[in-house]
């Protein structure tokens, strides 16, 4: 085993194995299928958490119900590790503890624990780094810890950990290649994370039959938005009421869009699931509201023209995107900067935007994986919904190159919106500022 490498090598040794796991599964390799071998080399490692767990699953809403999670522990004293993906510029942003980003470095020695204990076992990319993380966080003094599910649930790595309290936010239409056809079957690999008498709270208002089916099967401690909590707000401050539990008078949270009010009341209802290991008071509520941070989630960034960031990558979340650009106010025109994945409902995301952008900018993307800037356009093309303008769409070889012709085409009243891929905010953040030469995000 070579143990000089650095967290730059350590990746690409990981997505090496990467693809060797994926021609032994387009071999119908028998060791490939169920999570047998992740929790077979868990136990080689020893690993186990001696904290409460909140694992999150979701089509959407995911990592701001994490966030949430997160900014109100961590108001309330306790010590929190997260682990979220995918990562917008840095592999590091995967896992934080009390708040920031883990150091690179302090992941290498986690690196060498993992290849170690596999052995011969195959491993996917986000299989073995997720028990990286996940060693980092079990050696770690916390009182609380965050696992995000990738994709799914039943099948995700992060599923060989029992979690103490399941949150499952939207669930819709993405993925169906590995999830299934249709919401039912979505719903049933997300209600794999469901653990016995244990509470699981279910944000979907309008959750297929599967999800509730599946409770009932496992005998977990469901919990529904609607009737075991629910919020309620005008337009100066919002309600939460949940199992013995009220909080009035509360102030927005600090992230954006109407959808995000969901997303704290899962979060909510989670944290007072757990108020007997984590007791927290209303003050804590209110300033992880107000305090907390997440990178690309209706994110408005200062200046003029006003650029709007978000990572919405299937028609769901492009529908929250659409009305959340409704409620912004009055602006001449808009210009979207847009790159997606080729798998992903491209002609869907149009439908619900193309009735407000007057300018597209689409971007190739550095990843096979994704559709090309070209075929972008012929799609939009193709798109039956009309938009305020009819003028052609224009090509570039990255995000960054489409917003620089964004910023260069759009007046000061305008607003430019970046969206489409993690992968295409990413591409827009690392060429804007970052301090280090970072990795493109790996997801949708």
């Amino acid at each position: 085993m070579d143990t000089s490498r650095n967290l730059a090598g350590w990746l690409a040794y990981v997505q090496n194995l990467h693809d060797v796991f994926l021609k032994l599964r387009q071999a119908g390799h028998p060791d490939i299928a169920g999570l047998g071998r992740v929790a077979a080399v868990r136990e080689r490692l020893g690993l186990q958490f001696s904290v409460p767990v909140i694992i999150v699953a979701g089509t959407n809403g995911k990592g701001s119900t994490c966030a949430f999670i997160e900014a109100m522990a961590l108001q309330a004293g306790w010590r929190v590790g997260t682990y979220t993906k995918p990562h917008l510029v840095h592999f590091e942003e995967r896992c934080r503890v009390a708040g920031q980003p883990v150091d690179g470095d302090a992941l290498v020695p986690h690196f060498e624990a993992v290849e170690a204990a596999r052995g011969e076992t195959p491993l996917s990319y986000f299989e073995f780094t997720t028990l990286v993380i996940a060693r980092c966080l079990a050696l770690t003094a916390l009182d609380l810890v965050i696992l995000e599910v990738g994709i799914g649930g039943r099948l995700d790595a992060v599923n060989i950990f029992d979690a103490d309290c399941a949150v499952i936010t939207s669930i819709d239409l993405d993925h169906m290649e590995i999830l299934g056809p249709d919401r039912e079957a979505i719903g049933r690999e997300k209600a794999g994370i469901m653990r016995v008498g244990k509470p699981v709270i279910v944000c979907d208002p309008l959750p297929p039959a599967s999800v509730v089916e599946a409770a009932q099967a496992v005998g977990a401690d469901a919990w529904w938005v609607g009737r075991d909590f629910q919020f309620s707000g005008d337009r100066q401050q919002w309600a939460w009421r949940g199992r013995g539990r009220r909080y009035h008078a509360l102030a927005y949270p600090a992230l954006r869009g109407a959808n995000q009010l969901l997303n704290a009341s899962g979060a909510l209802a989670a944290l007072t699931a757990l108020a007997d290991q984590l007791p927290m008071n209303a003050q804590a509520v209110r300033n992880g509201l107000a305090l907390v941070e997440l990178t690309g989630r209706f994110q408005v960034l200062p200046g003029q023209p006003g650029v709007v960031l978000d990572v919405a990558h299937n028609p769901h979340a492009v529908a929250a995107l659409a009305r959340n650009l409704d409620q912004m106010g009055f602006f001449p025109r808009t210009h979207a900067v847009m790159g997606a994945m080729r798998d992903k409902d491209i002609a869907g995301m149009f439908e619900h935007l193309a009735p407000w952008v007057d300018y597209w900018y689409f971007a190739d993307l550095p990843t096979p994986r994704a559709a090309s800037a070209q075929e972008l356009a012929e799609l939009r093309m193709a798109c039956r919904t009309p938009g305020p303008q009819n003028t052609a769409a224009r090509t570039f070889a990255s995000p960054a190159e489409a917003l620089a012709a964004a910023r260069e085409a759009a007046d000061p009243a305008d607003r430019i919106i970046v969206f489409g891929s993690f992968v295409t905010v990413g591409g827009v953040l690392q060429a804007g500022g970052s301090r280090r030469p970072g990795t493109p995000a790996v997801g949708g």
